[in-house]
């Protein structure tokens, strides 16, 4: 690919491509600048030719002055240079060591000389004073005439903001060249230019809106009052406090992860891979704690099982009886978050080919030895995928162990703590990167075993049956177990339902039904904003997930690591400090999106999007690559391949994406709290607030809302995007 006479044009375009930017640039900023000297020019005049003619009235007129132009600093000398005795005005003190700095300067000379025959002075040099850089500017102050000096003003004028202007668009000119020399290189070097810009812009997006608001956060760990300093992370690393709440984050997430993982893995098996009944509602009440805010079912347990719960203190009287601490919070993890790994695993399950299982069973193999020895091992990416999804989603989760954490620590909320309550947001920071080294140790401990084995069964001709590999007894086991978990799930949710009807839970039980007319009537705005906003990121995230999970699993290029690791980023930093970040990064120049509704949904997409690339990586491994060869052979392009071949085999992760992508933009509360704005609101922000008002009603009834829409969004989609028949099984009784 690399040969002379590429390599010589290529120069040659980046050339002409330099030189061409360059002037394209620096014409818009000389004109830019000629503008602003222009208007620079006018203020002045209007500024000197305002200027008392009295003494007496000079002061006053500074303090003016200073009031209607808080980035103009004023020097007036009273007097005319050379012929009376002058007298300086100034209109703050810290001018007069700054004036008696420039007072023998050559600058100061050509001023006055400048002013004397009646025109302006614009120093060609650059001056500081208090802390920002100034532009010095004589101009003459005539007398009523208009003809004859009576004075001379200095004006200091802020150069910052047109200092920050230049930069900016020095930034956009090495961008525009970087990018063009990025777009020909690709065309001119590269066997496959589409799937060469796929990953460039998969780059550019997890640039801009991973790594540059995280080096905005890791920057601000680094400085103490805008200077470079370690004080912070000296701080932390030797607080014992911060340290326990370390190792009870790790401890809090194996636990929830691992639990979380059994039983997503025991619903998604009883769905994918046995003849159950009711597969469709075994389904949706296993996506079903997913599709509300997490605080919700904190509260359903708090109100159920807690001091006076209605449980553990109306029914059975307990009274030493404490849900706070390690036990709950695992518990209520644990339901909010084993549908992640539902999701993940019954997409992987059902994408399984049962050719090995048959071949299992036909040699005599028992169903236990067939699932143990074949099912099981080719389904372990999937269970590695959803325990690390799982793990950093309890790592990252605060608002469950805000509310229920009681004296065990965990590092989120310490970090939430900071940022929230003491406003410091260094600290915080800190603490939520220091969340990243238990999640990045478990993401190379599981990226390092599954390299080591090979897991494809879809071969081009997946077999349209499948065996029965669970037994009576074990069908019956399985059916109570996911029923045990289930009315779990229901009498949580029916708290929340009964107390739409409930005066004031807790308070008063009273029978009521103003809950629900004021709670939609206050919450109509933020139901429609949420939907809107989740329904445009939906298929983003989904499209663009599937397409990091091909190139992960199917390319090979300088940087792949990097690339999955910062897509994966996101899911293990706490909310908080994904807002924080966003803040920092976009409330100003070159990317100013704070207050719109394309952050929120940029939010959206960046952090659901682990959890689409994971479950499209663990069904990608199952597919043999020599299909997609097969078709570029025949002459298919990449994304012809992409589109008939590899996305209708990977239809149930596809769907799955989309769904998680959807219910987590519906139930977001962490980021998205720091995003809001008048313009755009959310439903579980409002939720919360009146969660935290005690509220409990109108909570209830816009957590009920949520529920009945994302389920309909939910079984609409499913209903639209239907299963491959590829993928469809029967089953061999």
């Amino acid at each position: 690919m690399f040969t002379k006479k590429k390599v010589m044009i290529f120069i040659f375009i980046m050339i002409f491509v330099g030189i061409i930017d360059f002037w394209v640039f620096n014409t818009i900023k000389s004109s830019f600048l000629k503008t602003v000297k222009t208007n620079q020019s006018k203020m002045v005049s209007l500024i000197s030719d305002a200027a008392p003619r009295e003494t007496s009235e000079i002061n006053s007129w500074l303090m003016q002055m200073s009031k209607e132009h808080r980035d103009i600093d004023l020097i007036y000398i009273y007097g005319v240079p050379g012929f009376d005795e002058l007298e300086v005005f100034y209109q703050s003190e810290n001018l007069i060591t700054f004036y008696q700095a420039i007072e023998n300067s050559d600058d100061f000379d050509k001023g006055i000389d400048y002013a004397f025959y009646i025109e302006k002075f614009f120093s060609p040099n650059q001056y500081t004073f208090n802390g920002q850089k100034v532009e010095l500017v004589f101009s003459p102050v005539l007398d009523d005439s208009g003809y004859d000096i009576e004075g001379v003003m200095i004006l200091l004028l802020n150069r910052d903001q047109y200092a920050n202007f230049s930069n900016l668009l020095n930034i956009f000119m090495i961008g525009t060249f970087f990018l063009i020399f990025l777009i020909i290189f690709i065309s001119q070097f590269f066997r496959d230019p589409v799937m060469g810009f796929v990953i460039l812009i998969l780059f550019v997006i997890v640039g801009v809106f991973v790594a540059y608001p995280l080096f905005e956060a890791v920057r601000l760990t680094f400085l103490k009052e805008g200077e470079f300093s370690l004080e912070t992370w000296k701080m932390i690393l030797s607080n014992r406090q911060y340290l326990r709440a370390l190792q009870g984050s790790i401890k809090l997430g194996v636990y929830t992860a691992t639990v979380s993982t059994i039983i997503g893995f025991i619903f998604a098996f009883a769905v994918t891979r046995t003849n159950l009944k009711f597969k469709k509602f075994i389904s949706t009440m296993g996506v079903l704690p997913v599709i509300s805010p997490p605080f919700s079912l904190t509260l359903s347990i708090i109100l159920l099982f807690g001091n006076n719960g209605l449980i553990t203190r109306q029914l059975f009287g307990l009274r030493d009886f404490s849900i706070y601490g390690l036990g709950g919070l695992t518990i209520v993890q644990t339901i909010s978050m084993f549908p992640i790994a539902f999701l993940t695993l019954s997409g992987v399950l059902q994408a399984i080919d049962s050719t090995l299982e048959d071949a299992a069973l036909d040699l005599s193999a028992g169903r236990f030895k067939t699932f143990s020895t074949v099912t099981l091992p080719l389904a372990m990416p999937g269970i590695l995928s959803a325990w690390l999804l799982v793990f950093t989603n309890s790592l990252a989760d605060f608002a469950n162990p805000l509310l229920l954490g009681g004296s065990y620590r965990v590092l989120s909320v310490e970090a939430y703590i900071e940022v929230t309550g003491l406003n410091r947001l260094g600290n915080g920071a800190a603490l939520s990167i220091l969340l990243l080294l238990p999640t990045m140790t478990a993401f190379l401990v599981q990226r390092f075993w599954v390299s080591k084995k090979s897991f494809v069964t879809v071969t081009g001709k997946p077999s349209m049956r499948m065996s029965e590999l669970a037994s009576k007894p074990v069908k019956y086991a399985l059916a109570t177990f996911i029923g045990i978990i289930i009315i779990f799930i229901i009498s949580l949710y029916g708290t929340i339902v009964a107390g739409c009807f409930v005066e004031n839970w807790g308070i008063d039980y009273s029978f009521t039904l103003r809950n629900i007319s004021e709670a939609l009537q206050r919450g109509a705005k933020a139901i429609s904003d949420t939907f809107t906003l989740s329904i445009v990121a939906t298929p983003i995230a989904g499209i663009l997930s599937m397409i990091a999970a091909l190139v992960v699993v199917r390319k090979k290029f300088a940087g792949k690591r990097v690339l999955e690791g910062l897509i994966l980023t996101p899911f293990a930093i706490p909310g908080t400090l994904i807002g924080i970040s966003y803040i920092l990064a976009f409330n100003k120049p070159p990317i100013l999106l704070i207050g719109t509704g394309v952050i929120i949904i940029i939010n959206y997409v960046i952090r659901e999007l682990p959890v689409g690339m994971e479950g499209g990586v663990a069904t990608l491994r199952q597919i043999d690559p020599a299909i997609e060869e097969a078709a570029q052979d025949l002459g298919a392009d990449m994304p012809t391949v992409f589109k008939t071949i590899v996305l209708p085999l990977i239809r149930p992760a596809f769907i799955s994406s989309m769904s998680y992508t959807f219910v987590r933009s519906m139930t977001a509360v962490s980021a998205i709290i720091f995003l809001i704005s008048a313009r755009w609101y959310h439903m579980t922000v409002l939720i919360y607030n009146f969660s935290e008002n005690l509220r409990f009603g109108l909570a209830s009834v816009l957590a009920t809302t949520l529920i009945i829409i994302v389920l309909a969004v939910f079984g609409i989609m499913r209903l639209l995007v239907r299963q491959s028949e590829n993928l469809e099984k029967n089953f061999n009784v």
